[in-house]
């Protein structure tokens, strides 16, 4: 994606109102993939707020047709500020930056531009009827917002985060094997947001093993009809750590079991979709890139990695992993597992630099988040 020069001239409402579009882009979290989460606001003439929306769900119309008919007559001669670039394209819903034409909107502020090659150059065919745009206002924060949607289209692979809860000496269960429970119930309710924000949630067949995980999302307050369950994916290249009666394979959510391609799993026979990949190169897992690539295409363009040590260390050894939240509980356990297995880095030299971007105390616990030292998405060709 092409890195948008400052917008020097924006005014200050306008600044505002670009933090109140990421706003309410966020509410689209979990529901418009494999869309982008979209925010807009539309002042009108005088520079008041006259209309608001959001992109609500995949297929359904994107937010600035949502703010315009908000904002109805208001709209003309006033300024549309988006989070993302309008688009330009007819997919399912019309181009929006001609519905900001026929609007009658005089100034569009975006923060991020489109890198998707059939939507780009809204910028363009704005400009080209008179409408005065500018780019790049507050693009580190829209960016941020989009995470995972901007990583699916400029690397080709899903967005992976990967969460762990850990003692505060870095085990993630005790010498005995057992981890129930390390971190907070505040913790716990925290990891359910994660995954109703995700697409897929993976785990690998050791945590299928010994914990016999349902991987649903359940967030209070919610309904199950309010709350978007990401497909449960289970790794199990040798196809023997999921049976029948299994929690995962319950009617909660929709189940993809991957194994190797020489494995039998026969036995797996109706109870869930396979999906056969080739081994890695140490013949120890799955070849993760492989794994990735099969899930971009259904569509998934993030993954909650919420598997065990072996898993979390391949994923890193493919460079497959583009956040890391951390739960760390005050609790000391001395021996047992610890979060992270081998991830072929030998060396301090090699190891994997993070920048940390937020902290949180949830109940007991604190809450680490992190990202590995790379170029802002909004800046990558």
């Amino acid at each position: 994606m092409r890195q948008e020069d400052p917008v020097a001239t924006a005014a200050p409402v306008e600044t505002a109102a670009m933090r109140r579009a990421i706003e309410l882009a966020a509410r689209g979290l979990g529901h418009t993939s494999p869309n982008p989460v979209v925010g807009c606001v539309v002042l009108d003439a005088e520079g008041r707020t006259a209309g608001e929306g959001w992109h609500e769900r995949a297929g359904g119309p994107h937010a600035e047709v949502h703010a315009l008919r908000a904002a109805g007559d208001r709209a003309r001669g006033g300024t549309a500020v988006v989070t993302l670039e309008p688009c330009n394209h007819t997919g399912r819903t019309g181009p929006c930056a001609r519905a900001l034409i026929d609007a009658g909107v005089a100034r569009v502020v975006y923060a991020v531009s489109d890198p998707t090659p059939t939507a780009t150059g809204g910028a363009a065919t704005l400009a080209a009827a008179g409408v005065d745009v500018e780019g790049g206002l507050l693009a580190d924060e829209a960016a941020a917002g989009n995470e995972a949607w901007l990583t699916s289209v400029l690397r080709g692979r899903p967005f992976v985060l990967w969460k762990y809860a850990a003692s505060l000496d870095g085990r993630i269960a005790a010498a005995d094997g057992t981890s129930r429970w390390i971190s907070s119930p505040e913790s716990r309710a925290d990891v359910h947001r994660l995954r109703a924000a995700a697409d897929a949630v993976i785990v690998g067949s050791g945590t299928a093993r010994a914990d016999d995980p349902q991987l649903g999302a359940r967030i209070s307050g919610l309904s199950d009809d309010e709350i978007s369950q990401p497909l449960r994916v289970v790794v199990d290249s040798g196809a023997t750590a999921v049976k029948a009666g299994a929690r995962v394979l319950d009617g909660t959510a929709p189940t993809l079991i991957a194994v190797a391609e020489d494995a039998d799993a026969t036995h797996l026979d109706g109870l869930a979709p396979l999906l056969r990949l080739p081994r890695a190169a140490d013949r120890r897992g799955l070849h993760i890139p492989a794994l990735l690539q099969a899930l971009h295409q259904r569509d998934v363009r993030s993954v909650l990695l919420e598997g065990g040590p072996t898993l979390a260390g391949a994923f890193l050894a493919a460079q497959a992993v583009d956040k890391v939240v951390g739960y760390l509980a005050p609790v000391l356990l001395g021996a047992g597992p610890a979060a992270v297995g081998d991830a072929g880095i030998t060396t301090i030299a090699q190891a994997l630099r993070l920048d940390v971007t937020d902290t949180a105390r949830l109940g007991p616990d604190l809450r680490i988040t992190a990202t590995p030292l790379r170029p802002a998405l909004h800046e990558e060709n």
